[in-house]
């Protein structure tokens, strides 16, 4: 488990822009089990403004 959040650089578990990678290595679970919730949370209205806002938010990992 990670001690902070930090997207991950290209090619090390990020698709799109490494959020849900971040928030799974934070917490120690599935980064598929991350992605799947933000897709039903999206379905439901607040998913999309939640990844945006992390993304923003989280900072990119040192090279």
């Amino acid at each position: 488990m990670a001690k902070t959040l930090q997207r991950p650089v290209r090619g090390k578990g990020r698709i799109i822009a490494g959020v849900c990678a971040a928030v799974a290595d934070r917490f120690g679970i599935s980064r598929w089990l991350v992605r799947v919730v933000f897709v039903i949370t999206g379905f439901v209205g607040a998913g999309e403004i939640a990844y945006i806002v992390l993304w923003i938010l989280i900072p990119r990992a040192r090279r």
